[in-house]
């Protein structure tokens, strides 16, 4: 298994990633146990920005690019350039799946209704939105704990840096 962290402002194709062994990496913190177990995304169950739970299991066979999002961020534009990918290769299997958090400076400050307003009225956003959760701290989602706890290329993977941090996750999740 290997995922991808980026800060990128924007990726560009091609939209392939090598996964297996043999990838070095890691973020080696305090990962609780059951996290650790975990072999793939679509292990997880998440809350959409419209409050339904869904299983990440719906997503298989699809490259996903999560990101944590913020409304009120210097690179909130790239709301725009992520739809404009989402566009474009969605119908090759890739998924963004944006997860708004408030863990940086406070800008993420609305709520899950507001928060889909912004997007959809700012940016057009049609992408799928989740609920607001934590990416970093001792409130950390489980799925971002797993997320930073995986080996990851280029090196280092970790801690959340800011917003807008990218993981592109092969097909085989």
């Amino acid at each position: 298994m290997r995922v991808l962290q980026s800060t990128l402002a924007f990726l560009v194709p091609p939209l392939v990633i090598g996964t297996g062994p043999g990838c070095s990496g890691g973020a080696g913190g305090e990962t609780a146990p059951e996290i650790r177990a975990v072999s793939s995304i679509h292990a997880f169950e998440v809350e959409t920005i419209d409050g339904r739970h869904t299983s990440l299991a719906t997503y298989q066979g699809k490259v996903l690019l999560v990101v944590n999002v913020a409304s009120r961020c210097g690179f909130t534009p790239q709301y725009e350039e992520l739809q404009e990918l989402y566009e474009r290769y969605e119908d090759r299997g890739l998924l963004i799946m944006g997860f708004p958090s408030n863990d940086f400076l406070g800008q993420e400050p609305g709520t899950n209704d507001e928060i889909a307003r912004f997007c959809s009225e700012k940016y057009g956003v049609t992408f799928p939105m989740f609920s607001k959760i934590n990416v970093k701290g001792k409130e950390i989602h489980p799925l971002y704990e797993w997320l930073t706890s995986q080996p990851t290329s280029p090196e280092p993977s970790g801690d959340i840096s800011w917003n807008f941090n990218k993981f592109l996750v092969g097909r085989d999740g």
